[in-house]
């Protein structure tokens, strides 16, 4: 019996494979960015950003080409730093009406990989370009989606990965025995 490609598959990236802030919040006017991370091994995959509570109706707003190239599009961009495993996207001059659920999500073949965040837009007054800049909302919760990212990892690992290899090793141990004995 050969592990390798069992032992492959084990590896391959899973259900955990990209992680967001669970929610973020920003001001009308303002920008708000968001982080996501997600597993090695997906880093020349399209990685995307859309909009709407359901993932089968969630509309593509903007995307990657598979590269680290910053895209555009209207008050949205996205860019994949693939060293980092970090995908980053910033709305800016937000509205109120853009509060919803958004997702990050990374392009594959079968179903797509993604995770939502509820993006919140407070109303605000912003007066001059300075308080714009101080009163924009980031994201700047990596160590918390890291943290969240490390769990389920965890998680992962101890209920899934670990007890199918020790039913593995169990199996070719029992066919190594079963093979040594005398037959009669």
């Amino acid at each position: 019996m050969q592990l390798q490609p069992v032992l492959l598959l084990l590896s391959l990236p899973g259900c955990v494979s990209i992680q967001g802030p669970e929610s973020v919040r920003g001001l009308e006017g303002g920008s708000v960015t968001v982080q996501c991370h997600y597993t090695p091994g997906w880093e020349t995959y399209k990685k995307w950003w859309c909009r709407g509570a359901y993932w089968k109706s969630c509309g593509i707003l903007v995307q990657t080409e598979g590269s680290e190239q910053e895209v555009k599009r209207d008050h949205v961009s996205i860019r994949d730093n693939q060293r980092q495993h970090l995908l980053t996207v910033t709305m800016k001059e937000v509205r109120q009406s853009d509060t919803d659920t958004y997702w990050c999500g990374i392009s594959k073949p079968g179903p797509d990989l993604g995770a939502p965040i509820k993006v919140t837009i407070d109303p605000g007054v912003l007066s001059t370009q300075a308080s714009l800049q101080s009163r924009t909302t980031t994201s700047g919760r990596a160590g918390t989606s890291s943290g969240s990212y490390i769990r389920h990892h965890y998680i992962l690992l101890v209920f899934l990965k670990v007890p199918i290899l020790l039913l593995l090793v169990a199996a070719v141990l029992w066919l190594k025995g079963s093979q040594q004995r005398p037959s009669i």
